[in-house]
């Protein structure tokens, strides 16, 4: 008995010891991940200073996120803090910590479009996949637009991620944006802005890091532990959009943050840049995601 119990003692230690291995692999796995050099093909986009597209510029940079996460004055700010996460997003303005202060143009395209860094390495957390198919013209907006905010004193990015995420991003069970990227895909071409399918189609290419490709929802990569999975956006099973059968009814809930029947939705979801958006967008958006076939919720 006492062999027995010798036995099964340096079992579990050898399945234990072999466990610490396999954790300690994956975060050796994440850290060299992190720090890997990829070359991507850049497309030029030309940048403009007239009215019109900075005011374009300034529309997509407050409804498409960029604000919810540097902030409305571009200086950066804390974005997650839980769970062993700390995330503090880089001052994008020219002033003191500015991140990009020498970023050549091709750089903001590659950096927003492609995920990658002037150096080579990955983006970590910024969400590129949902700007990757902007058509020229708004990548240029939005570049336009950040690049003559008002100097204001920041730092760059801070990014601190749990043991956890590195094992998982190690072993390919999270990807960085780079990854998600078909980065040999031409931009997308300009289109009618209507209240259309096809206008609403590129409009959800912005929900995608959290709804996922297909916007079938489900647990957010990498997200702390506590925050809730991301709503099926498709008609399928456990979909959300029953509650919205009407485009108005999708409006008001993405300006007030509540559903029909009065409930708050998680305020993870960014509602201050949703809320935001122009009728035509959300009717557009609407229109879209009631086309879409249906999925189960989380499927991807």
């Amino acid at each position: 008995m006492k062999t027995w119990i010798k036995s099964v003692a340096a079992a579990i230690a050898a399945l234990v010891l072999l466990g610490v291995a396999g954790l300690v692999l994956g975060v050796v796995l994440g850290e060299r991940k992190m720090a890997r050099l990829i070359t991507v093909p850049v497309s030029k986009v030309d940048l403009r200073t007239d009215a019109a597209h900075l005011e374009n510029g300034r529309y997509l940079f407050s409804t498409r996120g960029c604000a919810d996460c540097h902030g409305a004055n571009g200086a950066g700010k804390e974005v997650v803090a839980e769970a062993g996460t700390l995330v503090i997003s880089p001052n994008i303005t020219r002033g003191a910590g500015s991140a990009t202060a020498h970023y050549a143009t091709i750089d903001w395209v590659r950096t927003l479009r492609h995920g990658v860094k002037p150096d080579g390495t990955p983006v970590m957390v910024m969400p590129s996949e949902d700007y990757n198919r902007l058509t020229d013209d708004d990548t240029s907006a939005i570049i336009s637009y950040a690049r003559q905010l008002p100097p204001v004193d920041g730092q760059g990015a801070v990014i601190e991620l749990p043991w956890l995420y590195k094992v998982q991003y190690g072993f390919g069970m999270i990807r960085d944006a780079a990854e998600k990227i078909d980065h040999a895909l031409a931009p997308a071409t300009p289109h009618v802005v209507a209240a259309s399918v096809v206008h609403g189609a590129y409009v959800a290419n912005s929900c995608i890091s959290c709804h996922g490709a297909n916007l079938s929802g489900g647990k957010i990569p990498g997200s702390p532990p506590d925050w809730p999975h991301a709503a099926n956006l498709t008609p399928g099973k456990g979909s959300v959009m029953p509650r919205y059968a009407t485009a108005d009814a999708f409006k008001a809930m993405l300006r007030s943050g509540r559903r029909p029947d009065g409930s708050a939705v998680s305020p993870i979801m960014p509602f201050a840049s949703l809320g935001e958006m122009t009728d035509v967008d959300v009717d557009a958006l609407h229109a879209y995601l009631s086309s879409l076939p249906p999925r189960a919720a989380g499927q991807q």
